[in-house]
């Protein structure tokens, strides 16, 4: 493995080295897991890639198959010691792409302290992790006051999970509710959500909760208007998440593979 400064280490870099400074610690390993699915990585291909379809070179280690994958450019080069064709896409597609095919994950193998063999049953577990959305109820909020004590880990994710939902809500506020059958718990609302973007929000906060080691149902989800007394009344009494701008819109140009969840890329 290539000697590392702490100026070249990445966020992935960091969550290997708490799992693996403490195995029996299941939130150090859920985070890690949460860092793989979120971050970009460079899959090695065989060849480049052929519209939707990817030919990733596939190594037999230990008496098992893996892809290779690296969270950055340079390591993956660092790696092949050539140029080498390769697909950026979000862990969790990939994740995606090798449920149910036997095909487990290297990542940064000999090029980073995060270099781990990552076998294919856990790969399947993650995608099907990723793949669980929450369930949609109806309850009727009585009552709306200031958030009570929550665990540490929920609200490091939740703040993670919504730096990612740059311009799909103004904010989103933590409250605490009492609904009308009596029910006591807490809610994250999210203000002047974008239309469409309600199942990503969702998400993302169910996301929070599973890799944070919370039970679910623990925290509930909610989409209001800021001009309606529901709203003003969240924006009143609640902890506050600004969401980040949007990013300024870039010249429309063809999405690589993978990126348009409609169209997953195809594992050859």
């Amino acid at each position: 493995m290539t000697d590392q400064t702490s100026d070249d280490l990445t966020r992935l870099d960091a969550a290997h080295a708490g799992m693996q400074a403490d195995l029996e610690d299941d939130a150090a390993r859920l985070r890690f897991y949460e860092r793989l699915a979120d971050g970009e990585l460079f899959l090695l291909l065989t060849r480049e890639a052929d519209g939707d379809s990817l030919d990733p070179e596939l190594f037999e280690l230990e008496g098992d198959r893996f892809v290779l994958v690296f969270d950055r450019e340079d390591r993956l080069t660092g790696f092949t010691e050539t140029a080498s064709p390769y697909a950026a896409l979000p862990g969790r597609v990939i994740a995606g792409m090798l449920a149910g095919q036997g095909i487990g994950l290297g990542v940064n193998l000999g090029v980073a302290p995060s270099s781990i063999l990552i076998p294919a049953e856990a790969m399947g577990w993650l995608a099907e992790t990723l793949g669980h959305g929450p369930e949609q109820v109806e309850a009727r909020i009585s009552e709306v006051t200031a958030p009570g004590a929550l665990p540490e880990g929920l609200l490091i994710g939740l703040d993670a999970k919504l730096a990612t939902a740059g311009g799909l809500a103004r904010c989103a506020c933590l409250v605490g509710v009492t609904y009308e059958d009596g029910r006591r718990g807490h809610l994250l609302g999210f203000i002047d959500p974008v239309t469409g973007a309600e199942p990503a929000l969702a998400g993302a906060v169910s996301e929070a909760l599973t890799f944070s080691g919370i039970e679910a149902g623990q925290l509930d989800v909610g989409f209001f208007a800021s001009a309606d007394k529901a709203g003003e009344s969240l924006m009143r009494h609640g902890l506050r998440y600004d969401l980040p701008e949007p990013a300024a819109q870039a010249p429309s140009a063809p999405q690589p593979p993978g990126m348009d969840p409609g169209k997953p890329p195809i594992l050859k």
